[in-house]
């Protein structure tokens, strides 16, 4: 039996207009050539300078001043380079000074992809056998750097979506917390991560730090350790593995007169500066009901890629982790959306080409998986792996997956798993549920459909899905002949 399948004629296309305004900096010398310029321009010069840059981007950008004081404020330690007292200068100079740190960005100018869907934590104001969406996006501008986004929208009753009014004003979180580290915590960490066992003691860095510390106080202890001792290679590793670890903590807080629409998550730590990348979000309830957004997404430094975890309630509020342990080292990590026999469980593919199951008392810290799928049909010979977390229904754990068959095209597949014990698979449909249509096929990468993340709602499975690494769309899928059909196919 053909499943029917209902596409949407909503696009969710990139939007070269939808900017943030970035810190620009290249290098000391020519940063102090600018400001020594700036400080030696005439008053009048300055004030016609700065209200012409005003006019241009106040309407681009929430409070621009404020960005722009933001910026002088991370190159106003260079002043004293000049003999320069920074507090001595007037408000105007430091804003126009900043002004000339700054670059724009077009967080989506290039593509709009890989969208994941979860049901909004606001469900007032809307109506019967309604529902509000949160969809995220991955958003891929200049250099490919690519960052989360985030739309809403309501589902109807006939889970026609209407898309609720975009922002302009895009803005990163209005505070950047890095974390304060506890020693004794962060030694036990280092232990659990298990890579750098036999190299050295990590005592050699942690034991000249205090009790509590920062990010950029390891950081300097290290540089310090790295002047002083003569590191072979492994010891280089463990340096970095250390790093690696401390940069990964961070909390994110967005202004609460922003829209989610305008809310952009961009790379902060340095191990995701190239780009965060197919963010996997869950509504995840816990034993005692309370709800928690999960989403886990890769962080791309240039050279390899990292798991990471994002948890919120509100949106608002964003904690960034790192996962470690064995298991967290390849792309394609989702969560389940609760506990599984009193454990987390995570989808995953630590070979990049079958699919897995891992279990984990700690939702930071994955140890072991097993084999749960392979690829088994024509259109999946390549590789398997999941298209977001598994959703619970009465028949059993969904699963869509995508599969890589001839001509590297990627399909959507959708598989069933037993409730009690996900390792055993009920049943997995022949043909992929959805593959690349005329127009679906032409983009970025061409011959690609791709969701990092489905809901249910109003007896229908709904489908985010990217067109070929560009832009982004979605189908609708009866439930009830979804699960029937699955369950045949044993």
């Amino acid at each position: 039996m053909q499943i029917s399948v209902n596409r949407k004629d909503i696009k969710f296309r990139p939007d070269a207009t939808r900017v943030i305004a970035r810190f620009l900096y290249v290098d000391e010398d020519r940063a102090l050539n600018t400001i020594k310029s700036l400080i030696n321009m005439p008053e009048n010069e300055v004030s016609v300078t700065l209200n012409q840059v005003l006019r241009d981007y106040s309407m681009r950008h929430r409070n621009i001043s404020k960005i722009f004081e933001k910026h002088y404020n991370n190159i106003s330690h260079l002043l004293y380079k000049l003999s320069i007292d920074p507090g001595s200068l007037e408000y105007s100079k430091k804003i126009l000074i900043g002004s000339y740190f700054t670059m724009e960005y077009s967080i989506e100018s290039a593509a709009f992809f890989n969208p994941s869907m979860v049901e909004h934590p606001d469900q007032s104001e809307i109506g019967n056998d309604e529902k509000r969406v949160i969809i995220s996006f991955r958003a891929t501008g200049e250099g490919h750097i690519s960052s989360i986004v985030f739309r809403t929208g309501v589902l109807d009753r006939n889970n026609n979506l209407v898309v609720e009014p975009v922002g302009k004003m895009l803005e990163e979180a209005e505070h950047i917390r890095r974390h304060v580290y506890d020693k004794e915590s962060f030694r036990k960490q280092l232990d659990e991560m298990k890579d750098f066992h036999g190299i050295i003691p990590s005592g050699l860095i942690l034991d000249n730090l205090n009790d509590k510390f920062t990010y950029g106080e390891l950081r300097k202890c290290i540089e310090e350790a790295r002047k002083t001792l003569h590191l072979a290679s492994d010891k280089e590793i463990l340096y970095n593995q250390i790093i690696w670890l401390a940069s990964s903590h961070y909390e994110l807080q967005f202004s609460l007169d922003t829209n989610i629409s305008e809310r952009v998550i961009f790379p902060v730590s340095i191990n995701e500066k190239n780009g965060i990348e197919d963010a996997r979000f869950v509504k995840f309830k816990d034993n005692n009901g309370q709800i928690t957004y999960y989403a886990t997404y890769t962080a791309y430094n240039g050279t390899s890629i990292l798991p990471k975890l994002l948890d919120t309630k509100d949106f608002y509020h964003i904690r960034v982790l790192p996962l470690h342990g064995e298991i967290a080292q390849n792309k394609g990590m989702a969560m389940f959306p609760r506990k599984v026999n009193g454990k987390y469980a995570m989808l995953c593919r630590l070979d990049g080409l079958n699919n897995y199951i891992a279990y984990s008392d700690q939702i930071t810290i994955w140890r072991e998986a097993k084999l749960i799928q392979q690829p088994k049909f024509p259109w999946e010979l390549i590789q398997i792996g999941n298209c977001g977390s598994p959703i619970e229904t009465s028949e059993g754990w969904l699963v869509l997956t995508h599969g890589v068959g001839p001509m590297r095209e990627y399909n959507i597949g959708v598989s069933l798993f037993d409730l009690q014990n996900p390792e055993k698979e009920i049943g997995r449909l022949k043909s992929p549920i959805i593959m690349p249509n005329t127009e679906e096929r032409e983009g970025y990468v061409p011959n690609v459909v791709y969701s990092c993340g489905s809901i249910v709602n109003n007896e229908d499975l709904i489908i985010p899905y990217a067109m070929s690494d560009y832009a982004s769309t979605y189908a609708t899928v009866n439930l009830r002949e979804l699960l029937n059909e699955l369950k045949n196919s044993r």
